[in-house]
């Protein structure tokens, strides 16, 4: 999949929280309706198998309860995607990202792995911690190996981990740092490692020595270990497909550092010049590269530098999970899951509770057919009717987002509000309602593109019979 995450220190987030967020992104010429679950134990496998490998393991008797995005048509397997656990674990993924010959050669992708269809599900029930998720993916690489190239996030809310698999069977994770914020597009990331810092930085039991012995270390300097050179690429694509979705995101969160999209050197990690918002990061996920040459929707620039880089609001966006895990708040709010279903710059985010059995079926339903009865196919409406006069209804789709994430905070508050004074809270009825209000607001919306573009019509005519 090709995808783009954000991850969100808590000292760098606006609240305390740790985020860690991301689009999944389907394959060109593919869309992949989505639903929100919440797996219960009952219904989490005791025996798993893959459906685009031959994989297969029995798995523990003990598996807790947890939300998921997974596929509406299961014909390719569940697809979890992205979810918050019982224990407010999060884990988002998977980031597909490059590689490059030596490190195949080395350690070739296993045909009968584990990838992104898989791993939600393996991982997730399981882990107590964010770190707990690191090891407990990272054993499983080691046995059983992947058959593709991903980056995983797991958060709690205390920290963030970032998983990168390196050939088939090895890995490589770091801790991101409390007051700064990751950008990842489909490239391997990590660009810093220390091998003697368990605190901050995990690896494969025998990663160095499978560095040494594959003359994989580029760093002729020595000063650090850059595991972006060794293990990653430097591809003429990765400049167009890649690299600019760091520095657009960059752009937005340290607009004094000044950097070439086109850029091997953009940094994993930085210090936001100021503390980051839910909103943030929904405009960084929608971006489409505004206000310069490369925007498709934009005044500047010409044909060519307009579809020059790969943006990040992109048509083929399934769903987009941010996972929100609030310090200091009682066990049942700390886990909020913003979702968001299709394009991004058409679509709005939505806060859940996770601590539920159960979710809206506005955004549980979907089927393959389109219908205006789900979140997911209205979102997909009306991106597709918008898209051709994207400026005529830019201030509608602004000014609906603005209002229902606005609702979503609001909802938020009274929640926390009558927790904390001993009020009784019924958290699956309080996402109905934010349901009920996004469904109401969304077919506003639906109404309103389509009468604005049906008088938008090539085959208008402006004098009445």
């Amino acid at each position: 999949m090709s995808c783009t995450t954000i991850l969100v220190g808590k000292k760098a987030s606006y609240n305390g929280s740790t985020m860690i967020a991301r689009t999944e992104d389907s394959q060109n010429g593919d869309f992949c309706p989505k639903k929100f679950l919440v797996v219960n134990p009952e219904d989490q496998p005791r025996h798993y198998k893959s459906v685009l490998s031959s994989f297969e393991i029995d798995l523990p008797d003990n598996p807790m309860r947890y939300t998921s995005v997974p596929n509406s048509n299961l014909k390719e397997g569940i697809w979890g995607e992205a979810g918050i656990n019982e224990v407010n674990v999060a884990m988002s993924e998977t980031e597909t990202i490059t590689t490059n010959a030596r490190v195949l050669g080395a350690d070739p992708l296993v045909e009968s792995g584990i990838g992104e269809e898989d791993m939600l599900t393996l991982v997730l029930p399981y882990i107590r911690s964010a770190r707990e998720g690191v090891l407990r993916l990272g054993a499983l690489l080691e046995e059983y190996g992947t058959y593709e190239s991903n980056g995983v996030a797991f958060s709690d809310v205390n920290e963030i981990w970032w998983l990168e698999t390196v050939g088939g069977h090895h890995w490589i994770a770091r801790r991101v740092p409390d007051d700064a914020y990751v950008t990842n597009p489909n490239q391997f990331g990590i660009d810093y490692f220390e091998f003697n810092n368990p605190d901050e930085y995990l690896y494969s039991a025998d990663l160095r020595n499978f560095i040494n012995t594959n003359n994989l270390d580029l760093n002729y300097l020595k000063e650090h270990f850059n595991p972006r050179y060794a293990f990653g690429s430097q591809r003429d694509k990765d400049r167009h497909y890649n690299t600019p979705r760091s520095w657009a995101i960059q752009r937005f969160l340290n607009p004094n550092i000044k950097q070439d999209p086109r850029s091997f050197f953009i940094p994993w990690c930085q210090k936001p010049y100021r503390k980051i918002t839910v909103e943030d990061i929904k405009y960084v996920l929608s971006n489409h590269y505004q206000d310069t040459e490369f925007d498709p929707y934009g005044p500047e620039g010409t044909h060519v530098s307009q579809r020059a880089f790969r943006t990040i609001g992109i048509n083929r966006t399934s769903q987009t999970a941010l996972l929100e895990l609030r310090p200091n708040k009682p066990h049942e709010t700390t886990g909020i899951q913003w979702l968001a279903y299709g394009s991004m710059p058409f679509n709005t985010m939505v806060p859940f509770f996770t601590q539920v059995s159960t979710t809206p079926s506005y955004f549980a339903n979907t089927t393959d057919d389109v219908s205006t009865d789900n979140f997911y196919w209205v979102n997909r409406l009306i991106a597709a009717i918008a898209d051709p006069h994207f400026h005529q209804h830019e201030g509608d789709i602004e000014a609906y987002v603005e209002k229902t994430m606005a609702h979503g905070h609001a909802m938020i508050k009274r929640v926390d509000h009558l927790m904390e004074n001993g009020g009784a809270v019924n958290f699956e009825a309080e996402n109905q309602a934010m349901s009920d209000d996004i469904q109401a607001e969304t077919q506003k919306l639906l109404n309103k593109i389509v009468f604005d573009a049906s008088n938008l019509m090539t085959n208008r005519y402006s004098v009445s019979d």
